[in-house]
């Protein structure tokens, strides 16, 4: 078999992988989200790049490759999607740096954003002074998200994702876990673990359960 072809059939298995993957595990490839979502497509393209030219690898060794690495990514996803522990450890959570006008100087050391760093972002989003912020959250995709004061009646942020409760946003809307669980149980839950989305919009709670089994 020519070298060219080798390559071209290594180029189709490549696109075929990447196709399935994100047919198997969502689109959200495309568009990273989490650190492991930008993973995994690091890693899928150093297979293909890395290996499609070497003719030291055949078309068997590269199509057992790609097959592994396509389990490793289904197995990874479902475990995120099915053991909060393990999504918390693989994503992380949001890290608020800062909270009604006060800098959180730890959180930005521990996450690596210098003051420079952050002053910058702060002025991209037209805002000078730390005083002025409510709060500022670097999300697991590393991008800053803002909340000004006046802002705080348009919550960007739901107080419940994947069963997880937003403490900050809890505080933020001044109420308490207390009153979380009383919302949680006229809407029939027992616990934030069986809510998917939960919205606070407009004074009320909005919930989206799990689907029953």
């Amino acid at each position: 078999m020519g070298f060219y072809s080798e390559i071209l059939i290594k180029f189709i298995l490549g696109m075929l992988a990447i196709i399935i993957q994100i047919n198997l595990v969502g689109k959200r490839n495309l568009a990273p989200v989490t650190p492991l979502d930008q993973l995994q497509n690091y890693v899928l393209g150093g297979i293909i790049g890395g290996i499609i030219y070497n003719q030291a690898i055949t078309i068997l060794q590269f199509l057992m490759v790609l097959v592994a690495w396509t389990l490793v990514v289904m197995i990874l996803q479902f475990l995120k999607n099915h053991v909060r522990l393990f999504k918390l450890f693989v994503d992380g959570r949001p890290t608020v740096l800062v909270k009604n006008g006060r800098l959180n100087v730890e959180a930005c050391l521990r996450r690596g954003i210098t003051a420079d760093e952050l002053m910058f972002r702060l002025r991209s989003n037209g805002i000078y002074e730390l005083a002025k912020v409510k709060s500022a959250v670097l999300e697991q995709n590393g991008q800053l998200s803002i909340i000004e004061y006046g802002d705080a009646e348009r919550i960007r942020y739901p107080l419940i994702s994947d069963g997880i409760v937003n403490l900050d946003i809890l505080e933020m809307i001044k109420k308490d876990e207390f009153w979380l669980a009383q919302e949680l149980k006229k809407a029939g839950f027992e616990n934030a673990s069986q809510v998917f989305l939960g919205e606070y919009i407009g004074g009320k709670l909005h919930l989206i359960s799990y689907p029953t089994k």
